[in-house]
């Protein structure tokens, strides 16, 4: 249900929100890191973006809260990939999204993938799966694709 279709929104500014993500994609709180799957699954279902940031948004009573939360790097993250005749990424948030090779770029050692105007950041078990289509020397990565080998673009920030 959109906030658009409820006649409340409550927004909690993220200096407000009791939890955050860390750089590596894992959600915590004052007490550490989450360790219930199905919450860490509902988190990451109701990551939602505006014009303001990432939020949390989901409906309480009628209200559709919109809890803008702190991230460390990106709170989007590659969590699964299925490979077959054609490389599919999934996210965290439960999308789907078709590999393209020239939206793939590594920041601080660590590949990431531009889909419309976000990132998401590989976690390491995809990138184990994909080892075998990796490749770096001397500073320059490349992704096995399609028979072919492509350079994937560095970043610096």
């Amino acid at each position: 249900m959109s906030d658009t279709q409820l006649k409340k929104t409550r927004i909690i500014p993220k200096q407000d929100a009791v939890f955050w993500m860390d750089a590596q994609g894992r959600w915590c709180n004052q007490h550490g890191r989450f360790e219930h799957k199905r919450i860490i699954d509902y988190f990451n279902s109701c990551i939602e973006k505006d014009a303001q940031g990432y939020y949390v948004g989901h409906t309480i009573d009628g209200v559709y809260e919109k809890v803008y939360f702190r991230y460390e790097d990106t709170p989007v993250f590659v969590v699964s990939a299925d490979v077959s005749d054609k490389i599919i990424l999934i996210l965290n948030t439960g999308a789907r999204l078709p590999l393209q090779v020239n939206r793939l770029f590594v920041r601080k050692d660590s590949l990431y993938f531009h889909f419309n105007s976000e990132i998401a950041k590989f976690k390491e078990n995809v990138l184990l799966k994909l080892a075998d289509r990796l490749d770096e020397k001397q500073g320059q990565y490349r992704f096995f694709h399609d028979d072919q080998w492509h350079s994937i673009k560095c970043e610096n920030s």
